[in-house]
């Protein structure tokens, strides 16, 4: 079956997913009005998505990324809740405990913009009486609860939760909205408001962001996913797992790296749509190339307790890093967060693949708020809106529409699957599908099959970058199967061959690992003089 005939059967006998998009009358736009782009931005998003213009709010607040909780309560929550009562957006009451709380609300998402600020700072503690004698410092000892006393916060996981009066700052609250599998208009949780966040390094950049998504939007999100799993905790590995599993099951070739480094300096992670990585307190690995971007609307995430302290330079830290080379959306955490309080990226993948917008996939698959986590990018965004093959056709995504295609068409059939697209990777010439192929059965545990799909794969690609990575896929098998001499000499031969281009540097990192300089000789003390 041709290829071009694969697709027209997906496009005609598929339905998409169920919208779950919240409707653009149920968001509300937060600004600072202290800032004139501030309000620029928000005008932007308005005419981006048709949100009413009397949804924007604009505040007068600290231009500063941190602010106290004073700070917070008096110039965020308290006129954000005037503002709520004014235009009647709300209805609140109480609880049997006395706590005050919507009970309904029309506005369901809440959008921050580039201005407001990004976290609160905790509160000082006062510090202990002084006595007359001074006792032995005892060794620090590790909390019972880790949270006790903390009400440091990021601003957007605290406002998910602003209606509701009378909870203490510290620690965390329950997030009734984790795991749920409906549209939070659907939810019956008039307290929660879906916060999410439109900040970068540069207001060019948000601009772009949320360009990307309205773009991305009208062919879907197609291309390769790159997943770094580093082996540094079970829980956290085992989302990455299920960003891969779950990825590689709906069509998307998928790239998974299991050494416990991170990917290694500019490795060619060309046509990244998605990227799922830990663990590096500052951006690393391919992102450090300077011709690297991702594809328009990407969706990259890399898991750290400080991944979004900042949002202002592009060098440190990910979340500003990540939207900076090209991403459309990420999440992140301002202060440590601890791990089982962090995003479910497995689960934030799925909701995503299952259809749902960008806000509700992370809220889902968040389990607290008044916490440490934050969204960031266009909260209406559906990167797989047109996962069953709707959408405007391109070029472009031909190749990644037909392993699709082929997956829906053959999903309990992998050997006639391989069949198909193997000879439809002949007939175009199409490296990217003889890797897919070829990522596919090294999952499976098929190497030797594997590898004479990325040979193909080299041999039909035309850029460079693709054939390198080919041959890095080849020396991983060889590093994994512990035949340390074989992946060496591999290493070194594709540095001859490839020479001092910037994605080469993939291979010295690598070689690095494996065969360490030796330490330098002590130093030696100079003799004395006579």
């Amino acid at each position: 079956m041709r290829v071009a005939a694969l697709i027209l059967w997906l496009t005609a006998g598929f339905i998409p997913p169920a919208s779950a998009v919240p409707r653009p009358g149920s968001v509300a736009v937060l600004y600072n009005s202290a800032l004139p782009e501030s309000r620029q931005l928000a005008e932007f998003y308005r005419d981006a998505r048709g949100i009413p213009a009397e949804n924007l709010i604009g505040l007068e607040m600290p231009v500063a990324a941190d602010i106290s909780r004073e700070e917070y309560e008096r110039t965020i929550v308290i006129p954000l809740r005037r503002e709520f009562d004014t235009r009647g957006w709300w209805k609140r009451g109480r609880d049997g405990n006395g706590v005050t709380l919507p009970v309904a609300n029309d506005i369901r998402v809440l959008v921050t913009l580039r201005g407001v600020p990004l976290r609160i700072r905790g509160t000082p503690k006062p510090a202990p009486a002084a006595t007359q004698e001074t006792p032995e410092p005892a060794p620090p000892a590790a909390p019972a609860d880790p949270l006790a006393g903390r009400d440091e916060a990021a601003v957007d996981s605290e406002l998910a939760m602003f209606g509701v009066e009378g909870v203490p700052a510290e620690g965390v609250l329950q997030n009734k909205y984790h795991k749920s599998e409906r549209k939070i208009e659907e939810a019956r949780l008039p307290f929660l408001v879906l916060t999410a966040r439109i900040d970068a390094a540069s207001q060019a950049t948000c601009q772009r962001m949320i360009r990307d998504a309205v773009e991305a939007e009208e062919t879907g999100l197609w291309g390769t996913a790159y997943v770094d799993i580093a082996n540094k905790f079970p829980q956290g590995d085992q989302w990455l797992e299920d960003v891969a599993k779950s990825g590689a099951a709906a069509g998307i070739p998928t790239v998974t790296d299991r050494f416990n480094e991170t990917l290694p300096l500019n490795y060619p992670m060309e046509e990244a749509a998605f990227y799922y990585g830990w663990y590096d307190w500052n951006v690393s690995g391919p992102f450090l190339n300077p011709l690297f971007r991702f594809r328009k609307g990407a969706v990259a995430v890399h898991l750290h307790s400080y991944s979004a302290q900042q949002l202002a330079n592009p060098g440190q830290n990910w979340c500003a890093p990540l939207l900076e080379r090209g991403a459309a959306v990420t999440v992140g955490n301002v202060y440590e967060p601890y791990l089982h309080l962090t995003h479910d990226l497995g689960l934030l993948h799925r909701r995503l693949l299952d259809g749902h917008s960008w806000v509700e996939a992370c809220w889902m698959a968040m389990p607290v708020t008044s916490w440490q986590g934050v969204v960031l990018g266009d909260p209406l965004y559906r990167p797989f809106k047109h996962l069953s093959g709707t959408g405007k056709l391109t070029k472009e995504d031909r190749d990644y529409r037909a392993l699709r295609a082929a997956m829906l068409k053959w999903p309990d059939n992998p050997a006639e699957r391989r069949t198909q697209l193997d000879r439809a990777a002949q007939r175009l010439n199409s490296g990217k599908i003889s890797e897919a192929v070829g990522l596919e059965l090294l999952e499976q545990g098929l190497t030797a099959e594997a590898a004479m799909r990325f040979r193909s794969a080299k041999a039909m690609f035309v850029r460079t970058e693709d054939k390198l990575r080919q041959d890095l896929h080849l020396i991983a098998m060889d590093r994994r199967a512990g035949r340390k001499e074989l992946a060496l000499r591999a290493l070194r031969e594709a540095q001859a061959g490839y020479g001092p281009i910037p994605a080469a540097e993939s291979l010295a990192a690598w070689i690095l690992i494996l065969d360490p300089p030796p330490p330098p000789p002590p130093a030696t003390a100079p003799a004395d003089k006579p």
